[in-house]
């Protein structure tokens, strides 16, 4: 059993077709998206419409409840650039597409094949908040209130756009990293470095236990800037600057 997880997408079509393309090479059973998947880059009606022709389940990101619930967008940051792209993207998004989005789910809990009682819990930042920050740093303490009690073998979410894996007191904390604006150090309330590549991970499970690949897919910067400059997106000026 094979499970492709994607997360932070960030409306990046160029890295969500590169990325489509190599999980099609590796194989696998399913594809989950963790979230996270139209604000920020340049194309979000199209990075909607690729998810609903994969229908796979999709988790909510807080970026994706900023779209259809826009008064909590103040309670995570007032940098005016991301609350103008953010509303950039609300605009920009029908109101089918928007009840797309209303339809994620905040976690999911998969039976895995192998030995009885595997199991892979998915969320977005962690089990109790999809704007919570879990990283290789984070205290062990933190970690056991931010699982809030959840068991499972593998334990994967996204938010820092940082990939990572770790064990905590027996399971396997996951990140895939971000698919579309993979950041090259973890800096929290700094500007990130964002790195030309796509990013994301595969958990394979069999009776002999379960494995963790992590997957970086290399990307044209020609290609990431052509898409930034044929937007509108307040973004696309931070995007250009990465990409030159």
């Amino acid at each position: 059993m094979r499970i492709a997880l994607i997360s932070d997408l960030h409306a990046n079509e160029v890295a969500l077709n590169a990325a489509l393309r190599d999980i099609r090479r590796v194989g696998v059973d399913q594809i989950i998206c963790l979230g996270d998947v139209a604000t920020l880059g340049p194309r979000p009606k199209e990075i909607i419409a690729r998810l609903r022709e994969l229908g796979c389940a999709c988790i909510l990101g807080n970026h994706d409840e900023f779209l259809f619930n826009p008064s909590i967008l103040s309670t995570y940051t007032e940098v005016p650039i991301i609350v103008q792209a953010v509303d950039w993207c609300r605009d920009q998004l029908s109101q089918d597409e928007l009840d797309f989005l209303r339809s994620f789910r905040p976690s999911l809990e998969i039976e895995l094949d192998g030995r009885p009682g595997n199991k892979l819990f998915l969320y977005h930042g962690s089990p109790r908040s999809h704007m919570e920050e879990l990283v290789a740093t984070t205290p062990a303490e933190q970690v056991d209130r931010m699982l809030a009690g959840h068991e499972a073998t593998v334990m994967a979410g996204g938010h820092t756009h940082f990939q990572m894996m770790r064990q905590h007191h027996g399971i396997l904390l996951v990140n895939p990293g971000s698919l579309g604006l993979p950041f090259k150090d973890f800096v929290p309330g700094h500007a990130p470095t964002v790195m030309s590549h796509a990013e994301y991970a595969i958990v394979e499970s069999h009776a002999d236990g379960v494995a963790i690949h992590l997957h970086r897919v290399a990307l044209d910067k020609k290609d990431l800037y052509a898409a930034a400059v044929d937007c509108t997106n307040p973004f696309r000026e931070m995007l250009k600057h990465h990409y030159r």
